[in-house]
């Protein structure tokens, strides 16, 4: 199951398969020319009251990924994008700028697990 993550800002390349966007926020600064992706899930970005109380705070990103996980399981949209995700490479966008403290990370590794 080939599923990447990468920021949104970063170019487009062929071995990204489908590109789908999963953060609730617009990217900031992105023209919609510019936006090379094939999707906009925001429906799988964390809660706008979750995503706020992290705010990227890397002291609070273990209990982060436990509150987001929870609403992962409550989800209906996953089951559909593990499937795609099956078929064909799948590269999951992510606005923000901290590449190690993110929510794509958590949604990649959760659509991996089950």
């Amino acid at each position: 199951m080939p599923i990447r993550i990468k920021r949104v800002y970063d170019e487009a390349e062929a071995r990204d398969g489908v590109r789908i966007l999963v953060d609730r926020l617009w990217p900031r600064g992105m023209s919609k020319d510019k936006a090379a992706f094939a999707e906009w899930m925001k429906e799988l970005a964390p809660t706008t009251a979750l995503r706020q109380w992290f705010d990227h705070k890397p002291e609070r990103w273990t209990e982060f990924q436990a509150r987001y996980r929870e609403e992962l399981r409550e989800n209906p949209l996953i089951a559909p994008l593990r499937q795609r995700a099956a078929a064909e490479t799948v590269t999951l966008l992510y606005g923000s700028r901290n590449r190690d403290f993110n929510h794509a990370r958590v949604l990649a590794d959760y659509l991996l697990e089950t």
